[in-house]
């Protein structure tokens, strides 16, 4: 009997192969349009600014700002549920993009839209390393 398909786990292909190894390295890629100047995140074959297929790997310098956020207190999916509960977030990157990720390191209560945020990394033995953010300062113990 084969393993079922697993949905929850990332799988690179010859063209997204660049970016999971630069994870593992502890660098964050973008993609950048040498048409229009922009950059884009999650990685694209063209631009979908201007449509150009005149795009490049560029090595993003990982700082952020915090633009939303929600806490996930249930997940019934694998391997999410056993993460519970854990900050869902949309991340501005100072390169242009917005990207969505999760917030570690860093207590509900903390959390500000706007905070300044660092890009970290996830890894699991047997998964792709996945970026994920941490707040750029130590957050205060804001327990009552």
């Amino acid at each position: 009997m084969t393993a079922a398909a697993r949905f929850d786990l990332p799988e690179p292909d010859a063209f997204t192969r660049p970016y999971w190894e630069a994870a593992d390295r502890g660098q964050l890629l973008l993609r950048r349009c040498r048409a229009c100047g922009r950059a884009h995140h999650y990685p694209r074959e063209f631009c979908p600014h201007c449509w150009s297929d005149e795009v490049v790997w560029e090595r993003a310098s990982g700082e952020a700002t915090l633009y939303t956020w929600s806490v996930v207190h249930r997940n019934d999916l694998p391997p999410f549920g056993a993460r519970v509960p854990y900050t869902a977030a949309v991340v501005d990157l100072v390169e242009g993009p917005r990207m969505m990720t999760e917030i570690v390191d860093c207590p509900e209560r903390g959390l500000a839209i706007g905070m300044p945020l660092r890009v970290a990394f996830r890894r699991e033995p047997g998964q792709e390393t996945v970026p994920v953010f941490r707040p750029r300062e130590p957050v205060p113990d804001l327990r009552p």
